[in-house]
């Protein structure tokens, strides 16, 4: 008998990764939830540190802020949370409204303000939402956009954890996070509002505190506060016929319907999770999966929905407990004609007239809207001309400009106003005359406006309160301003330029073949003549593109995905995963410049 212990297995070598230095962060608009510290790079050595790329205005990254928060919760003592707030319109370079942001979307770690993209600049970041995983030795080992990938950092994080503590360079321990002290308000940050049928009070969506609060007339006095751990960042709300409300339940991916007679809350719609690619896109309601249902509005007999998280409208139809994809097709734009062929961005406004249904489309920052004709429902545009341009103007609607509204508000004569959040603004478009102008400024990021006899009574989402206004006779002289987003154009040659998107399947999966392809890549531009050749739909990640000579600059919209699963053929039902983002990549024509674009949707470029 041999009594000498065995000999222990030994660990397996961790996997080979590249080691790039991460740069220094840096953001002139100082950092945020640390108590007032200053934070440097090598404070954070020992730990994990992920850098989460964001702006507070993008959807995708708001589900990237849920999709983080069991693996920050997990790993609260190896791993530490910066988020990097790069903006893309002009009021997210607004130190306040960052710090607002982080407030109301309850952002539990440390957030540089980057408002001149300084950081995003030395980190070569194309897109948000991007995910950078540093090693606590300091060196860059992961990169990821868009969503779907918080399974996949796990891993990452769990395999840094086991390396580094082998290695003795592994530090744990609290994290650098200060909470903020709470202020007390009675609403905080409401998103929606209507005026209940029979009462005069308002229905408000305190979407921060995850209720639903009935005001008095005055607009001030709490009657009721409903929904204790039922809803989750709800926003849009409408009447019923039936005198009931439904209730667009954002961030629980659901609708729910609240009688004000009983006080009963019910989920009439979606699963709870988040929709994605090749998921179902009608069928019974409570079956198919929504994606931050932003607002809701009845119109032609159906609920309608701004289905933000996919760009899309959807409708709800009571009487038969359905869903269904009404106009958009989940690439982002702006692009006009048949429902089903329409691009939209972030749809977060509705409100329906006689024979239209108005739609505030928040990232092309325009006022869009749907009507029926012979051929079935067709979109327009209004007002914008697409993601990249904004601003405050008046004046004719084909040049006016407006600044990321979440709110849309039909008038007694036909015209609608516009809930001008990022311009403090409420705006009126007239379809009669085709002119814009300003009814009120200095309004605090106003999300929705309700009428109320000749007042129209705005929800002042970052003030925290309803606020009432006459219904002005004159507009508003203001001061025209333009704006493109800051984000620099990548500077690449005419001709042919190769389009790489990089995706590395997560440690331990594998691209999931056995349905056939498990990629897809979408391209397509804006001018569209800026594309030769290479438009279109495929299975492989990469292509060949033309861009034409002649036009010196525009925008490449690519959309990419991939799927994978665990690489285990013992396992006969694998764990497979998602992976997927959209790209605008603004682009300039130049002579000598670079022939090859890589995306990374995940891992690194090599």
């Amino acid at each position: 008998m041999n009594d000498a212990a065995p000999a222990p297995t030994p660990a397996p070598a961790p996997r080979k990764r590249a080691r790039v230095r991460a740069p220094e962060l840096i953001g002139k608009g100082g950092w945020i939830n640390t108590g007032g510290k200053d934070l440097k790079l090598a404070d954070f050595r020992g730990r994990t540190l992920i850098l989460d790329f964001w702006t507070f205005c993008c959807i995708n990254c708001l589900h990237v802020l849920d999709e983080l928060r069991e693996l920050e919760e997990k790993h609260r003592d190896t791993v530490v949370i910066i988020g990097v707030h790069s903006p893309k319109f002009v009021h997210e370079a607004d130190h306040q409204a960052v710090v607002d942001a982080v407030e109301r979307y309850q952002v539990h770690h440390p957030v540089l303000d980057d408002p001149e993209l300084a950081t995003w600049k030395q980190y070569a970041v194309r897109a948000w939402p991007t995910l950078v995983v540093i090693d606590p030795e300091g060196y860059i080992v992961g990169q990821h956009a868009g969503e779907g990938h918080a399974h996949a950092i796990a891993k990452l994080v769990e395999e840094l954890e086991a390396e580094h503590s082998a290695k003795g360079t592994l530090r744990r321990g609290d994290g650098p996070y200060v909470p903020p002290e709470p202020e007390a308000t009675d609403l905080r940050f409401p998103g929606k509002a209507l005026v209940l049928p029979g009462s005069d009070t308002f229905l408000v969506s305190d979407s921060t505190r995850h209720q639903l609060v009935e005001l008095a007339a005055d607009g001030e006095t709490v009657v009721r506060r409903i929904g204790d751990d039922q809803f989750k960042e709800p926003q849009g709300l409408a009447l019923l016929p039936d005198g009931r409300v439904i209730v667009a339940d954002t961030v629980n991916h659901a609708l729910r319907v609240f009688d004000p007679e009983t006080g009963e809350v019910v989920r009439v719609a979606g699963t709870g999770k988040q929709w994605w690619q090749g998921s179902p896109t009608s069928g019974p309601a409570l079956e198919v999966d929504l994606s931050s249902p932003w607002d809701v509005a009845w119109w032609q007999g159906k609920v309608w929905i701004a289905m933000a998280g996919v760009h899309q409208l959807w409708t709800y139809d009571p009487e038969s407990g359905t869903v269904e994809v009404a106009a958009g097709t989940t690439q982002e734009g702006l692009v006009d004609g048949p429902a089903a062929e329409a691009w939209f961005a972030q749809p977060s406004g509705l409100a329906a007239g006689a024979e239209r249904l108005w739609v505030a489309d928040s990232e092309n920052s325009a006022l869009r809207y749907v009507e029926r004709e012979d051929s079935g429902y067709v979109v327009r545009t209004a007002v914008g001309t697409g993601l990249f341009d904004f601003g405050h103007r008046d004046g004719e609607a084909g040049q006016a400009l407006l600044q990321h509204p979440l709110g849309v508000t039909v008038l007694p004569d036909g015209s609608v106003a516009v809930s001008d959040t990022y311009n403090h603004a409420l705006r009126r478009y007239d379809p009669a005359s085709g002119e814009v102008t300003t009814l009120a400024t200095d309004l605090r990021e106003p999300s929705d406006a309700v009428l109320v006899g000749d007042d129209i009574v705005v929800v002042e989402s970052a003030r925290h309160r309803l606020t009432r206004l006459r219904l002005p006779e004159s507009a508003v002289r203001v001061d025209a301003v333009a704006h493109r987003t800051q984000r620099a154009a990548t500077e690449v040659a005419p001709g042919a330029l190769r389009l790489d998107v990089v995706f590395q399947a997560p440690s331990g999966q594998k691209l999931d073949t056995r349905y056939g392809p498990s990629t897809r890549l979408i391209v397509s531009s804006t001018p569209a003549e800026l594309l030769v050749s290479g438009e279109g739909t495929g299975t492989d990640l990469s292509r060949d593109l033309t861009l034409n000579p002649s036009v010196a600059e525009g925008v490449l919209h690519v959309s990419a995905m991939a799927a994978s699963c665990d690489d285990d053929p013992a396992n006969e039902y694998p764990a497979c995963h998602v992976h997927q983002q959209d790209w605008g990549v603004p682009v300039r024509l130049t002579a000598g410049a670079a022939s090859r674009l890589p995306l990374v949707l995940a891992g690194l470029d090599g």
